[in-house]
This record gives C-alpha cells, sequence and structure tokens, in this order.
C-alpha cells in the first residue's frame, strides 16, 4: 500500500468523531437559539449515530459485492450535500433528520476504510492499522472539540456544518484523485439480499466475532454517553466555557489516540485478550469513578480523570475487537465491519440521549449509563470471547495429548 493511500484510508475514519465532535462545544447554544429542551438537541447526536450505525449496514455488504470505490465516492458527495443542509436547518426537527442522513453518508468512509484494510494487510500488519485508525480516530477526536470551541468564537453552529461541508470536499477530491479499488472482481461477494442476509447469519453464528461486536457497542455506548452529557456537566455544572471544554474534552482525546496506539502493539507483543480484558478494566474504573464523583459532587479534576481513564479503555479494546471480529473472513470484510459500525454508533445511539434526562444539571445519569455499559460489555466478554479461548485452549490441549499418545504407541 503506498503511504497517500494509506493516508486516505485513515482520513475516512475521521467522518464519525468530526461529525459527532465539532459542534459539542456550541451544542447549548444550538439549545437556546432553536429553543429546545436539552433532550431534544441531544436528539441530534443520536440521529447522527443511527445514521452511522444503520449506514455502514447497508454500505458494508455493497462494498463486499460492487467494490470500494464507487460506494465511497457516492457516500463522500453525500455527506457533503447533507452537511450544508445542517446548517440551513430552521428548527430541531428539521436539524435531526439532517443529522440523521448526513450519518448515513459518513456511515460510507468509516466501513470502507476498515474493509479496505482488511483487503490489504494480514496478521500482525492488520492490527496495526486498525491501531492507526484509533490514533486518527483519536486525533480528529481532539482537533475537533477544539477547532470548535475556537470556532465558536468566530461564528454560530451554522458555520461549523459549513466547515464539515468544506472537510467532505477535500477528502472527496483526495479519494478521486489518490484512491483505487482495492477489492478485485473475482474477490466480490454475488447474490442479492437473500445472500446478504446468509452472510450476516454466517457471521453472528460465530461466538467470537458476536462477543466483539457486543463488547465494542457497550463501551462505545459508554463512549456516546460520555459525548452527549459531558459538555453540559462540565459546562452547566462545572461553568468551563466552550474553549474550556473544548481543550478539557481534547486531554481525553489525546488518551483515546496514545492508548489505542499502544493497544495496537500490546495485541502483536503480548495478545488480544490480555489486551482486551486490560481496556475493560480501565473502562469499569473509569465509569465507576464518574458515578462516585456524581454522587459525592467531586471537583472537576475527578471528573475529568475519570472520563479520561475510561475513554483510553474504550480505545484500548478498540484495535483487538476489530482484528477478533475481521480476521477470518476476508472475503466479507465490509460486511463484518458494518455489524462492528452498527454496534459502536447504534448502541451509542440509544445511550446519548438517556444522559440528558436529568437535565442539564445532574451528572449521575451520565454516571449510571457508562456504569451500566461497561459492567454489560465485561459480561459479554466473559459470556462469549472468553468462554471460547478456554474451548480452544482445551482442544489445542487434548490434541496436543493424543498426538503425544500416538507417538508413544508408536515407539512402543
Amino acid at each position: 500500500m503506498s503511504r497517500s493511500l494509506a493516508v486516505v484510508l485513515c482520513l475516512l475514519t475521521v467522518f464519525g468523531p468530526i461529525s459527532m465532535d465539532l459542534y459539542l462545544p456550541v451544542l447549548p447554544a444550538l439549545t437556546t437559539e432553536l429553543n429546545a429542551t436539552t433532550s431534544a438537541a441531544q436528539l441530534t447526536i443520536t440521529a447522527c449515530l443511527l445514521g452511522l450505525a444503520l449506514g455502514q449496514v447497508v454500505a458494508g455488504p455493497i462494498s463486499d459485492r460492487f467494490g470500494r470505490r464507487s460506494p465511497l465516492l457516492a457516500g463522500v458527495l453525500a455527506y457533503i450535500v447533507t452537511s450544508a443542509l445542517c446548517a440551513f436547518s430552521p428548527t430541531i426537527p428539521a436539524l435531526v433528520a439532517a443529522r440523521f442522513v448526513q450519518g448515513l453518508a459518513g456511515a460510507v468512509g468509516i466501513v470502507i476504510a476498515q474493509a479496505a484494510g482488511r483487503d490489504l494487510y494480514r496478521g500482525s500488519e492488520l492490527v496495526r492499522y486498525y491501531g492507526r485508525l484509533t490514533v486518527i480516530a483519536g486525533l480528529a477526536a481532539i482537533i475537533g472539540p477544539v477547532l470548535g470551541g475556537q470556532l465558536a468564537a468566530l461564528t454560530d453552529w451554522r458555520g461549523l456544518f459549513v466547515f464539515l461541508a468544506a472537510v467532505g470536499v477535500l477528502i472527496l477530491l483526495a479519494c478521486l484523485i489518490i484512491f483505487r479499488e482495492t477489492l478485485p472482481g473475482p474477490q466480490r461477494t454475488t447474490g442479492g439480499l437473500g445472500q446478504t442476509c446468509r452472510d450476516f447469519r454466517r457471521l453472528l453464528s460465530d461466538r467470537v466475532l458476536l462477543g466483539a461486536v457486543l463488547v465494542t457497542g457497550l463501551v462505545n455506548a459508554a463512549l456516546f454517553a460520555y459525548l452527549s452529557g459531558a459538555t453540559f456537566v462540565l459546562q452547566d455544572i462545572y461553568g468551563l466555557s466552550p474553549q474550556g471544554y473544548s481543550f478539557a474534552f481534547g486531554l481525553n482525546s489525546l488518551g483515546f489516540m496514545l492508548f489505542g496506539f499502544t493497544a495496537a502493539r500490546l495485541c502483536e507483543r503480548w495478545s488480544e485478550q490480555g489486551t482486551l480484558v486490560a481496556g475493560l478494566a480501565m473502562c469499569l474504573a473509569g465509569a465507576g469513578g464518574l458515578l462516585v464523583t456524581a454522587v459525592l459532587h467531586l471537583p472537576v479534576m475527578a471528573v475529568i480523570l475519570s472520563l479520561f481513564t475510561m475513554v483510553a479503555g474504550v480505545a484500548t479494546t478498540t484495535p483487538p475487537t476489530t482484528s477478533l471480529a475481521l480476521a477470518n473472513y476476508p472475503e466479507l470484510a465490509g460486511t463484518a465491519s458494518s455489524l462492528l459500525g452498527l454496534a459502536r454508533f447504534g448502541l451509542g445511539a440509544l445511550a446519548a440521549p438517556l444522559v440528558g434526562l436529568g437535565g442539564s444539571h445532574d451528572a449521575l445519569p451520565l454516571g449510571l449509563v457508562t456504569v451500566a455499559a461497561t459492567l454489560l460489555a465485561a459480561l459479554g466478554y466473559l459470556a462469549t470471547i472468553r468462554n471460547r479461548t478456554s474451548d480452544a485452549q482445551a482442544g489445542e490441549i487434548s490434541t496436543r495429548a493424543a498426538v503425544h499418545t500416538g507417538i508413544s504407541e508408536g515407539l512402543r
């Protein structure tokens, strides 16, 4: 893979974080301008997440059947148009609808970035590639809110959506010039909707893949609860300015980037299972800290440290879950990737509005939602991936014992 193509593939991962994070610092201002409630404003996040989830379910199988390049170009073009529609939305319902379609369009880039990597890489190189995607997503998450906070001093929330459309134009130009097809015709799937359903059934019957999908979906539910609720907690409860919030958010995103990179290295040198367990432990510790902070009304530094730990834990789980899900299915990389995206953004969409049920001056729902999500992720790991690994190890031991017995009898 050329360096320029690798850069373009990594850039495709920014659709998710930049669509979510850029306008988070101005979400309270958007709420006021459109005369909306906190929970109604958070529906703009939920709508985008649902679009990102459902769009991947469609884009993944399409890219397995028709190749990566054509669906990608269509998706980026649609993203540009819908970002402009968001900028001119007159009401909250109109903005929610536009954000949903924007998410559908942005999902194409995310799923194809993962699937194209599976087309081009194998083994440890594949895990390293997914680590780089995590780093880029973290970098975009750093730049997004910081840039959004600074742009808020120059323009309103509508101007931020115009900026997103401009980013889409730049990515479209890069794809037109650099991106070439990574899935040759003979390697593409055939068949219609029935075959797609059979492919999904085949993938979901794999216990390890199902476990990876559940774990990544649930820890990302905690992450998106944070994305939805932290802006109100840090600004309305602790009094941070949009610029102050953007820098606090940037610190947590830096942790996401660094721990995502480290996790990819650990998967190579240690194990995917061990790295995943370490990430889950960090998620549980961070979410627990948020809950304790909300109950005891601890200072803002306790909130930031708890968020940092949880976000870093989510990043640590990302490379191993992605590799576990995609490694054994090169011919269905797009479809398998779409399941990851559906879980990550779909469960995130369900969790995001829950943190607003207590209003903008109550941090307890954020703590409860993140603790519940991370606990369920840990239980999902224990019920699927860990048991499967134990069975595989037991089978390997039995095989070795049988081979040893056979050799001994042969020697006799």
